[in-house]
């Protein structure tokens, strides 16, 4: 953590929804004046899109049938932990972009599946940015969950994240639902031990959770609406949250115990905006004192 060079990080599974949240962030720094760098947590992948095929098959031909983008293995965990380390004591650093698609190929440069060249941040920043898979991870070589000052877990109930992600592959990604199954199936032992631990290190989490049949996420020809949702969300430590004032102005919401609050899904957006606000500011204020 660093009180000069404030650092938040988003963290969610692929489909888990950490975009729509860091859109949300986005309004917040344009409102408050903040000037934020951006990562991308594809950004420390470890491979291009051919190469981690190639590891993928060859993982498979040794019989591990579990490697994908969420093991530590398959990303530079240890050059991200450099980046946030550095970035806390001087507030510089580098980073780079993944490309996904052809409109991402056309604003960046560079061919889909490949990653442009890395290029240092703006030295004049107020905070930085993450989000990703992997932004308050704890393994043997590396603890990243030490050094964002603000960690935000994004974690729908796992039925919704499944078709969030299959309906998101399918559609922008021309993946089909059986290519997009075996993903989350190959995932499902690194999902287990490095993306639900993380929601144990966050300050804040966000879950979905749809009042809507989403038993069989395979088969689901929607995505659940907000309106067809709850939102649940959990303080770590709930000292100096005005729930009381959340909740008069969050209509519909209720308190499920001493540290969450559940609000209606269309809700999410003006909570996110309640609750977030005043801890961007503190952050820079805190900024502010110390420089």
């Amino acid at each position: 953590m660093s009180a000069k060079h404030p650092i938040i990080s988003v963290t969610g599974s692929s489909g888990a929804g950490t975009t729509s949240v860091r859109r949300t962030f986005e309004q917040i720094f344009r409102r408050e004046g903040v000037n934020a760098v951006f990562i991308e947590g594809d950004a420390y992948h470890r491979y291009n899109r051919v190469e981690m095929r190639a590891e993928t098959e060859r993982h498979k031909a040794e019989g591990d049938l579990s490697f994908s983008h969420f093991s530590p293995e398959a990303n530079l965990l240890c050059e991200l932990e450099t980046m946030f380390e550095e970035y806390g004591r001087k507030g510089t650093g580098k980073t780079r972009h993944y490309v996904h698609d052809d409109d991402e190929a056309k604003l960046y440069g560079s061919p889909p599946g490949e990653f442009t060249d890395w290029e240092p941040f703006a030295t004049d920043s107020d905070l930085l940015f993450y989000e990703g898979l992997h932004g308050a991870v704890v393994t043997e070589d590396v603890n990243i969950a030490q050094h964002p000052d603000l960690k935000i877990g994004v974690v729908p109930v796992i039925n919704l994240e499944w078709i969030q992600k299959i309906h998101r592959d399918r559609s922008t990604r021309g993946y089909t639902t059986e290519a997009v199954t075996d993903t989350i199936l190959r995932r499902m032992p690194d999902y287990v031990h490095y993306i639900c631990p993380q929601f144990t290190e966050t300050t804040i989490n966000f879950q979905r959770v749809p009042i809507v049949d989403t038993s069989n996420p395979l088969v689901a020809r929607w995505i659940p609406t907000a309106d067809e949702s709850m939102v649940v969300i959990r303080f770590a430590n709930p000292r100096g949250i005005d729930f009381p004032y959340l909740l008069s102005m969050i209509h519909d919401s209720f308190m499920s115990r001493a540290n969450s609050i559940v609000i209606p899904g269309g809700k999410l957006d003006i909570a996110m905006q309640l609750i977030l606000t005043p801890l961007i500011l503190q952050l820079i204020e805190r900024k502010r004192r110390v420089s």
